[in-house]
C-alpha cells in the first residue's frame, strides 16, 4: 500500500514539475512570436539589416521554446519495457539543441557583421535605419531580460536543464538586442561615418552568444557520452556509503546522470555471515540517504560481496 502511494505520489509530481516546465515555455512563446513579428516589422519598415538578424535570433527562440516542450514531454514519461532507465535524456537532448541552435544563430550574426564591416571598409555607404528599429530593440532587451530571471528561477526550481539553457537563449537575444540598440542608435545619432557601428556591436554580440552556446553544448554531450558526475559528487557518495560502520571498500563505482536525476552502480562488501534480512536493511538505509542527497528518482544498484 505504501510502495503504491509512493509511486502515485511520484507520478503527481512529475504531472505537475511538466506542467510547470510548460507554463513557463509557453508564456516565453507567446513573448517571443509577438517579438520576433515586430522585429521583422521594424526591421524591414525601419531599414536596418541589424534588426532583422535580431529578428531571426527571436525566430530561433521561438522554435527552441517548441523543441524544450516536445522534450520534456517524452523526458517526463516513466520508465518502461523498452527504456529501463526511464526517458530523462531527452531533456538532454534539448539542451544540446537549444545550444546547437543557439551557436548556429551566433556565426550567422557574425558573417553578417563581418560582411556589412568589410563593405564599409571598402567605401559602400550603410543604410540608416529607423527610429523603429531602435524602438524594437529597446523593447527586446526589457522583455527578453525579464523573460531570462523568470525562465532561470523556475528552472532551477525545478531542476531542468533545458529549461535554464532556454533561459540562457532568452539573455542572449537581449545581448543581441543591446548590440543592435547601440548600433542602431549610433547610427541614428552620428551621422553616416558611424553607421558601421552597427555590425560592429552585432559581431561583439555574436562572441557572447558562441560562448553560451559552447557552455551548453559541452556538458549535454558529455552527459549523452555517458559521463561520470563530478569528483565532488561521486567523493560524496562514498562517504555516505561508509558511514553505514557494517559496509567497508566501496569499488567499482560508476555514475552517470540522466536528465534531471542520475543512476549509481556500487560494489561493497559486509561480514558473510551476517543474515540477510540485515544486509537488505543497510542496503535499503543507503539507497534512502544517497536519494535524500541526490533526489527521489535517482537509480540506486548495490552488489554486496562478503569481506576477504
Amino acid at each position: 500500500m505504501l510502495k503504491m502511494y509512493k509511486e502515485s505520489s511520484g507520478k503527481e509530481k512529475n504531472v505537475s514539475r511538466e506542467k510547470q516546465i510548460y507554463k513557463v515555455t509557453f508564456i516565453g512563446s507567446a513573448v517571443n512570436f509577438l517579438l520576433l513579428v515586430f522585429k521583422f516589422v521594424a526591421g524591414i519598415v525601419g531599414n536596418s539589416a541589424a534588426m532583422i538578424a535580431d529578428a531571426v535570433h527571436s525566430l530561433s527562440d521561438f522554435i527552441t521554446d517548441i523543441i524544450v516542450v516536445l522534450c520534456v514531454h517524452l523526458s517526463g514519461k516513466p520508465q518502461d519495457k523498452e527504456h529501463d532507465y526511464g526517458h530523462g535524456k531527452y531533456e538532454t537532448m534539448a539542451t544540446v539543441i537549444v545550444g546547437a541552435v543557439l551557436l548556429l544563430v551566433g556565426l550567422g550574426i557574425m558573417k553578417n557583421g563581418a560582411v556589412s564591416i568589410w563593405k564599409f571598409l571598402h567605401g559602400e555607404i550603410l543604410p540608416e535605419p529607423g527610429i523603429l528599429a531602435l524602438i524594437a530593440a529597446l523593447a527586446s532587451i526589457v522583455l527578453k531580460e525579464l523573460l531570462f530571471r523568470y525562465t532561470a528561477v523556475e528552472g532551477k526550481k525545478l531542476n531542468s536543464d533545458a529549461m535554464i539553457a532556454n533561459a540562457w537563449h532568452h539573455r542572449s537575444d537581449a545581448f543581441s538586442s543591446i548590440g543592435t540598440a547601440v548600433g542602431i542608435g549610433g547610427a541614428i545619432l552620428l551621422g553616416d561615418k558611424w553607421r558601421v557601428l552597427d555590425p560592429v556591436a552585432a559581431v561583439i554580440v555574436s562572441i557572447l552568444i558562441i560562448q553560451v552556446s559552447i557552455k551548453l553544448i559541452v556538458p549535454g554531450l558529455e552527459e549523452l557520452m555517458e559521463k561520470s558526475l563530478p569528483e565532488k559528487e561521486e567523493k560524496n557518495i562514498l562517504e555516505i556509503i561508509l558511514s553505514f560502520p557494517e559496509v567497508s571498500d566501496p569499488h567499482h563505482l560508476r555514475t552517470r546522470r540522466i536528465g534531471n536525476y542520475c543512476a549509481i552502480d556500487v560494489h561493497v562488501r559486509m561480514d558473510k555471515d551476517m543474515p540477510l534480512g540485515e544486509v537488505h536493511d543497510i542496503t535499503e538505509g543507503i539507497e534512502s540517504r544517497l536519494k535524500g542527497e541526490l533526489g527521489e528518482k535517482t537509480i540506486i544498484n548495490i552488489h554486496v560481496e562478503p569481506h576477504l
